[in-house]
């Protein structure tokens, strides 16, 4: 909003901006009021900060998953062509459990190595996360899972003898649960950012217009001000006129 003010004015509205803030002796009540909204709106933002946290470590962890199931994936296809005893000799089968080992060695790697700010995601040892989400502190758990070859139960998986191709199915399938599971999360956190960005907007609206004073009415109380202190200043005149008059002709001058 836009106000002209007159240059004949001679109180200073250059900053009256600066001026404009509720003071706490203003309206008590409404500064309390506003300070729980501020309260509030901090709480919503840090809340929103929180799940787009979470977001990213559950990022990090399907990232990491999705490397995973490329391996798993890869064993199983040797799996199946070591399965053609017709035409694969026990050396060749060796010579796939070279390259299985490998990606065992890779599955573990990652397991082992997948971290959020220094949290391992993969390996077992992470707890539930809890994020709060809202002012009160409330908010989601997110959890990965544990993708070690012992918990994906094929540490001693090996083509070189018999083997159970089953195995593999589990472990992908176990893998393809967690993913789908973080994706899941992922999208419940995006609703209660939503959820959260809209109360804070909301609340910010409300806490302007609670901290906010009326610019118009601001400025027509400046100019009622501005009236009153001419009016004193021409009584103070006329007051100091007549005196000057009473005692010129009480002298007889």
């Amino acid at each position: 909003m836009s106000i002209a003010i007159s240059s004949s004015n001679s109180y200073d509205y250059n900053n009256y901006n600066a001026s404009l803030r509720k003071k706490v002796t203003d309206d008590p009540a409404g500064a309390a009021i506003a300070e729980k909204h501020l309260s509030q709106i901090k709480g919503y933002d840090q809340g929103s900060r929180n799940g787009e946290d979470g977001q990213s470590l559950i990022n990090v962890a399907d990232g990491a998953l999705s490397q995973i199931s490329d391996s798993l994936q890869r064993m199983r296809e040797l799996s199946l062509q070591a399965s053609n005893s017709a035409i694969y000799s026990d050396s060749d089968r060796r010579s796939m459990q070279k390259e299985i080992d490998q990606l065992k060695q890779h599955i573990t790697d990652v397991a082992k190595n997948t971290q959020f700010n220094t949290k391992n995601l993969l390996d077992g040892s992470m707890a539930d996360m809890n994020l709060a989400l809202n002012p009160q502190g409330g908010g989601l758990s997110i959890h990965t899972t544990d993708a070690t070859l012992e918990s994906l139960g094929i540490a001693d998986y090996s083509v070189t003898g018999k083997f159970d191709i089953s195995k593999l199915d589990d472990a992908i399938k176990k893998v393809n649960d967690a993913r789908s599971s973080l994706g899941a999360q992922s999208s419940a956190l995006s609703y209660s950012i939503g959820v959260g960005n809209l109360s804070s907007e909301n609340l910010t609206s409300s806490y302007s217009k609670l901290e906010d004073m009326d610019v118009q009415q601001y400025v027509s109380e400046k100019k009622k001000e501005q009236v009153m202190q001419q009016y004193n200043y021409f009584a103070l005149t006329q007051q100091r006129v007549q005196q000057e008059d009473m005692v010129t002709k009480l002298l007889g001058v």
